[in-house]
């Protein structure tokens, strides 16, 4: 067996990150997780039967992950990390050994539960295989706008939105790494579409370069009413919601009648208990204008990616659809890539460059 990279013989010494503390409030730091260097075993005999070892090489960085760290039972229906549990998320790596018959050493591959490490040994459910070789997209559009941001945003648009050329569209979030897609989908049916980002420069990222007919910083102009006033005299008639709480409830206020809701995800509750998180006090409003609130999640529409990654591919080939990512260097930067989502410090799709 070839060496690669740190591989002492047949030994890789991986550094992983793992959860050493629940983090019930406030946005987790080193103190909830850390990382560690194990010493990795990669023999034929030492991969069990069908597995393949991967070289970790791009790990996406999601703010969904936030709810599985607190210990605590939460809305998305996902597992909850146990503590010293290596976190998992999006990625991409390189075959470096296999037991499987359908992976062999160099491939590209990616799987949703990818271990936050520099190498790993995992069975093959979930791999994918990719080619760089022969795609004109660079490795990081396949956890942006191929991957489950784009597909998140292409659900919400494509399959739930009900959207008709000129509809009123508002985005939050609407330069995070599904918010910039969903934007430029709705652009592409024909839609007027508003975004609220948490800087002047993302209000300017989307306005110039993702085609926004305008934004708005939410840290300045703070009284979301009178935001919501100004931007959509006509009212709002689809809110792709990705922050929950106050915005969620001002947005109430503007809806059109028979307009949609949709609950992709509510960021700025994530790290509060229940308890505490901000309420809506005007869901009458809903009852009142008929409103339609859907919350949704991407495995019950899996059955729809080849239709997602046919479009989707062919947008990105025309031209139709930008990408923005915030590239990240080093397994340890994936704590301070994690803070950057609540903190409005990211650019777009948020990425950590474990190897090469």
């Amino acid at each position: 067996m070839a060496s690669d990279g740190n591989t002492v013989g047949a030994i890789v010494e991986s550094k992983e990150c793992y959860l050493s503390a629940y983090a019930v409030q406030g946005v987790p730091t080193s103190d909830h997780i850390k990382f560690r260097t194990v010493a990795l075993p990669i023999t034929a005999d030492s991969i069990p039967e069908g597995h393949v070892a991967v070289k970790v090489l791009l790990i996406s960085v999601d703010p969904y992950l936030r709810t599985r760290m607190t210990g605590l039972a939460e809305g998305l229906n996902f597992s909850r990390f146990e503590l010293n549990e290596v976190l998992k998320e999006y990625g991409i790596g390189r075959v470096i050994a296999s037991r499987n018959d359908k992976y062999n050493e160099g491939d590209i591959v990616t799987n949703p539960y990818l271990p936050v490490a520099e190498y790993c040994v995992i069975p093959p459910d979930l791999l994918t295989t990719i080619d760089p070789a022969s795609s004109s997209f660079s490795l990081p559009e396949y956890l942006s706008c191929l991957g489950v941001p784009g597909f998140t945003a292409w659900a919400g648009i494509e399959v739930l939105g009900d959207l008709k050329a000129g509809s009123n569209v508002f985005i939050s979030a609407a330069a995070g790494g599904v918010g910039m897609f969903a934007g430029q989908l709705a652009k592409l049916k024909g839609c007027r579409v508003i975004g609220s980002t948490g800087s002047d420069e993302k209000v300017k990222l989307i306005k110039e370069e993702l085609g926004y007919d305008d934004g708005f910083n939410y840290h300045k102009e703070t009284d979301f009413d009178v935001a919501l006033t100004k931007y959509f005299p006509d009212g709002i008639d689809l809110y792709f919601d990705n922050v929950g709480g106050k915005m969620l409830e001002a947005v109430l206020n503007h809806v059109n009648h028979r307009a949609r809701i949709l609950l992709c995800g509510m960021v700025s509750q994530y790290n509060k208990v229940w308890t505490e998180r901000d309420g809506v006090r005007n869901l009458l409003n809903a009852v009142g204008k008929e409103v339609r609130l859907e919350g949704f999640m991407l495995y019950s529409h899996l059955h729809r990616l080849p239709d997602f990654a046919r479009e989707m591919e062919t947008y990105k080939k025309q031209g139709k659809i930008k990408s923005k990512h915030t590239l990240l260097h080093g397994i340890e930067s994936f704590v301070e890539g994690f803070g950057s989502l609540f903190s409005s410090s990211n650019m777009g799709k948020v990425i950590v460059q474990v190897g090469s």
